[in-house]
């Protein structure tokens, strides 16, 4: 990557807007889901536990390719890589249409996560590349509005298909622009790659693989068969084993498929940590707001949507704008302000009842939006800012990687505390009814009150894994104390030489 795209005066807008495109197309796919959820539950006879998996699926696939992406960014072009990358999408999105069992729909969500995984990484390495770090700020900035475009669509987008076709439309009509994206990249995409002499260490990609999915697998199987099941903490445990042989193998190979001596440097480990802790706190309003408006409130796919698009569009907007200000005041004032907005947003979401309005969820929502504006951008493009340019391929697939983890565990986490916390509810609930009953029930008041309980339940539940997220979010605040203002670090491998001229210039001159 370094040899095919050099950091010049002008950077490479063509190939960077092809890639946006791509980007953004994959951005829309997932924003889309959110909303047709509760349609998929409901259509295929599923219960949340296992439509989550759309999501943790989509992350597994992700947790599991992106640590090879700072391995294909430095082997192949971007051409290539993209090309690739949209064709494996496209082909997972048209199986995903015609699925009409869940584990085919769940078989064509991770093809197209299997394409999608390289995208973020591949653009966020060609855009670190492009700018300098003066000014990457505000590109980063108006990169988040593009791809912000994409939640701000989605969701209002997802309900009017979803009120008017079958959700198997959304599938179909992301296709023909994923088609065309391809075809474009084929003609617009001319950069070629100077051959390296890099090679792929397998059992490295293997112990990945098995590190981040068993652990991924793990947290995302709890909400079916419960945190006693050995398949649930036998995944774990062994994920957790092969992740410490795969990051003691990295530290000792001349070239890691994932560089953990990034770590040393201090503002992108602090980042990093930020990122992960934010992205399991997040993940809880995209996932459970859409169950609650609809599956509890009874609100139409389409309201749902157009619930959701006003926090999308503050994201978007703001998303340049906090650039900018970044680039002046650095990322500490911006993620203090957002997380702390969040956090509060986030505790006030753990008060829903079965007859808040839709206007307070609309004002909520959009406000919880504007402080996450503040967050991830700023707080990401700082701890790159302190790497050295070799070391943005692994900086970029390290943040994605466990960005993918954290969210797919925060989602499973959440999603469990939820199941969990309902089906305690209702066992609560129904042993309270029966003793206030004083006569034998109907049949009809039998069903009325299971249906009662169960959307008390569910309520309490959701309520609870809002709760929870407030406390992980809360944790972000502290880290984020401790920010800095990056500069970008020597290159140790650069030095080695410098220093050696020294020594000889100095022999020279006794």
């Amino acid at each position: 990557m370094g040899n095919s795209i050099k950091e010049t005066k002008r950077p490479p807008y063509g190939i960077i807007a092809v890639l946006m495109v791509g980007a953004f197309i994959a951005f829309l796919n997932n924003t889309l889901l959110n909303i047709a959820l509760p349609s998929i539950m409901k259509d295929l006879d599923i219960d949340a536990s296992t439509v989550q998996w759309m999501t943790t699926g989509f992350m597994l696939v992700n947790g599991i390719l992106i640590p090879a992406t700072a391995y294909l960014i430095q082997k192949y072009s971007v051409r290539h890589i993209f090309l690739a990358a949209m064709g494996l999408f496209t082909f997972g999105t048209i199986l995903a249409g015609f699925a009409h069992a869940f584990p085919l729909l769940l078989t064509g969500r991770m093809i197209q996560a299997a394409g999608s995984a390289i995208m973020m990484p591949l653009l966020m390495n060609v855009m670190l590349v492009s700018f300098s770090v003066e000014r990457r700020g505000a590109a980063m900035g108006v990169f988040g509005l593009i791809l912000m475009a994409a939640p701000a669509i989605g969701p209002t987008l997802s309900g009017w298909i979803i009120e008017h076709y079958d959700w198997r439309m959304l599938f179909h009509f992301v296709t023909p622009i994923a088609a065309a994206v391809v075809i474009i990249g084929f003609f617009l995409l001319k950069d070629k790659k100077e051959k390296v002499n890099i090679h792929l260490d397998v059992l490295s990609l293997l112990l990945s693989s098995v590190g981040f999915g068993g652990i991924l697998y793990g947290f995302s199987s709890a909400g079916n068969k419960g945190w006693d099941s050995p398949y649930v903490y036998g995944t774990i445990i062994i994920g957790t084993i092969s992740l410490i042989v795969f990051i003691l193998r990295q530290l000792k190979q001349e070239q890691p498929l994932l560089n953990f001596r990034i770590y040393r440097y201090p503002m992108f480990a602090l980042s990093s940590a930020i990122a992960m802790v934010v992205n399991m706190a997040m993940f809880s309003g995209m996932l459970l707001l859409p169950i609650y408006v609809q599956t509890i409130r009874g609100i139409t796919p389409m309201d749902a949507g157009l619930m959701l698009l006003p926090g999308a569009l503050v994201m978007a907007i703001m998303s340049p704008i906090t650039g900018k200000i970044f680039d002046k005041i650095g990322a500490r004032p911006l993620a203090l302000t957002g997380l702390t907005i969040m956090t509060v947003t986030t505790y006030f979401f753990s008060k829903l009842s079965m007859d808040t309005s839709y206007a307070y969820l609309v004002t909520l929502h959009a406000i919880r939006m504007f402080g996450m504006s503040m967050v991830m951008m700023p707080v990401s493009t700082n701890g790159l800012n302190q790497l050295p340019a070799r070391f943005y391929p692994h900086g970029t697939a390290m943040n994605n990687t466990l960005n993918q983890v954290a969210g797919a565990i925060g989602t499973a986490l959440l999603v469990t505390i939820m199941s969990n916390r309902t089906e305690s509810e209702a066992k609560a609930l129904g042993e309270e009814a029966m003793r206030h009953m004083t006569e034998q029930p109907t049949p009809e008041v039998i069903a009325q009150m299971k249906q009662q309980i169960a959307m008390k339940a569910m309520l309490e539940g959701i309520n609870y894994s809002f709760l929870i997220s407030t406390f992980i979010a809360a944790v972000a605040i502290v880290l984020a104390i401790f920010i800095k203002r990056a500069k970008q670090a020597e290159d140790p491998g650069e030095m080695k030489p410098a220093a050696k001229n020294v020594t000889t210039a100095k022999l020279a001159q006794n």
